[in-house]
């Protein structure tokens, strides 16, 4: 179904992305609307792609041939529930695993089983492997994505959520939110090197672009940690954001020393100045609960997935401005450029 897209700001501009020329659509998950949007970022229109149930995670391939959603049927279960409660919801095992999209046809064509409860997961820099943050079980699933059979699976800590292969394809990072550490993992033994304590209740990271190093945002207490790749800890703080900030996504734009921070309930992203004493913080405002955020390859504009406000906004970098924003489904999640 092909509607119409609510555009508010300046025109359309096309937007690059890293390996590619032109990123000529925005990928957006709807949690609580079970389908992805893609934006045509060039006319303005935008399509929607029943997908599975809560889809939260995404990712293209290296191609972008293909898109990947992780999809659940554990119920949504607001902060304010008691754990008891959640527990006591009925699930949907059946509909657990990564979906993927056929990209040029906009179908669903597979239903990856991939563990349980899956929410964040990467791709292998071969682009042969998923790996899968299970958060019921304190897991992280290697899936073969050719035969759809899980070939490892690694603990971690309890609650995973954030997954990130490095640069250099060598290691695994992974959050988990009930222990307050980062899991390294050595992607080619598919061994757990080590556990890494960092902020309270990790969501998200980012690596250095030499793969030596990683931030990570620490929602419960809105700190901002370094560790050492692979040597982990000590882990360092850089800094601590206002309290009402509660960190979730991470992204790296090392050519300008850059550091963008989802706020989640705070309703901002954070601007952090690196390159020696990361005490420059500017806070654009983007709308109600920010988590997923994605950044053109020139590094121009920042989109943002905001969750009640069923919108996405996009930043002018230079400006730190919010110059449109863009209506999607219910309850955006994730957000990637692509092809």
């Amino acid at each position: 179904m092909r509607t119409a897209v609510l555009w508010l700001g300046m025109a359309v501009a096309p937007l690059g992305l890293p390996d590619r020329a032109v990123a000529a659509h925005a990928y957006v998950s709807n949690e609580d609307g079970a389908s992805v949007t893609v934006i045509d970022t060039e006319r303005g229109t935008q399509a929607t792609i029943a997908v599975g149930k809560r889809p939260r995670g995404l990712k293209l391939s290296h191609d972008g041939q293909w898109l990947y959603v992780a999809v659940s049927g554990l119920p949504k279960c607001p902060p304010q529930v008691p754990d008891e409660a959640c527990a006591k919801l009925k699930r949907d095992l059946q509909a657990d695993g990564i979906a993927v999209i056929n990209t040029a046809t906009r179908e669903p064509v597979r239903l990856l089983k991939a563990g349980s409860d899956p929410e964040q997961f990467d791709l292998s820099r071969d682009g042969l492997k998923l790996f899968v943050a299970n958060e019921d079980s304190g897991t992280v699933s290697v899936l073969d994505i050719s035969t759809g059979a899980v070939e490892a699976t690694v603990p971690v800590g309890r609650e995973p959520e954030g997954v990130r292969v490095s640069p250099d394809g060598r290691w695994v990072l992974v959050t988990s939110e009930g222990d307050s550490t980062v899991a390294i993992i050595d992607a080619h033994s598919l061994k757990r090197l080590r556990t890494v304590p960092v902020g309270l209740r990790p969501r998200d990271l980012a690596y250095a672009p030499d793969s030596s190093g990683a931030y990570v945002a620490g929602e419960a207490d809105a700190s901002v940690h370094h560790i050492a790749v692979p040597q982990g800890a000590p882990a360092t703080q850089l800094l601590q954001l206002r309290r009402e900030a509660r960190p979730m996504g991470v992204i790296l734009d090392a050519p300008r020393n850059r550091l963008y921070v989802s706020t989640g309930r705070g309703g901002t992203v954070a601007i952090i100045t690196l390159g020696g004493p990361p005490q420059r913080v500017t806070e654009v405002t983007v709308g109600a609960r920010p988590w997923g955020m994605a950044l053109s390859g020139d590094g121009r504009y920042l989109y943002t997935a905001n969750g009640p406000s069923n919108d996405v906004a996009v930043i002018d970098t230079a400006s730190s401005t919010v110059i449109r924003k863009i209506a999607v489904g219910r309850g955006p999640w994730g957000v990637v450029l692509g092809p």
